[in-house]
């Protein structure tokens, strides 16, 4: 049975090996534990898990009224089974309950596939930002959407 829960300090260890095997800049453990242990109130973060071992994780910063989603990883071995959609459905989910008017993002222009699952939540270009992306430069796009 897969679970989507939030994401404790323990679950760190995990979640790097899912954030080594998705992004070429990855973020460090030190970050991750600086998310989830209280030192950024703005911070809320889950992890999908199945039998005990995590193989994603999704993070928004809520500020205010305003939510975004700072990233958002499913390991290579369990994607193209709806997890992503899953996970991302949930944090969306909670960004409403916690007050949210709109729901941000930022995603690499290249990645038309998380653009589709993002554009069924009825999010949408709102602009690029140019040579975003540290370890090649590539633009992102930003998305968003509102939720009231």
């Amino acid at each position: 049975m897969v679970i989507i829960r939030k994401m404790q300090v323990d679950d760190i260890e995990q979640v790097m090996t899912v954030e080594h095997a998705t992004f070429a800049v990855p973020w460090t453990e030190d970050t991750f534990r600086n998310e989830v242990n209280g030192e950024n109130p703005y911070a809320h973060y889950l992890v999908i898990e199945q039998d005990g071992t995590i193989f994603g994780y999704c993070g928004l910063w809520l500020i205010i009224d305003e939510a975004h989603v700072t990233n958002i990883a499913i390991h290579p071995d369990y994607r193209g089974n709806g997890y992503g959609e899953q996970l991302f459905r949930k944090s969306f989910e909670e960004a409403i309950e916690m007050g949210a008017i709109q729901l941000s993002l930022e995603v690499r222009v290249s990645n038309t596939a998380a653009q589709h699952l993002y554009r069924k939540f009825g999010l949408v270009p709102g602009g690029v930002r140019k040579n975003y992306y540290t370890d090649n430069g590539e633009d992102a796009l930003v998305m968003w959407v509102g939720l009231k």
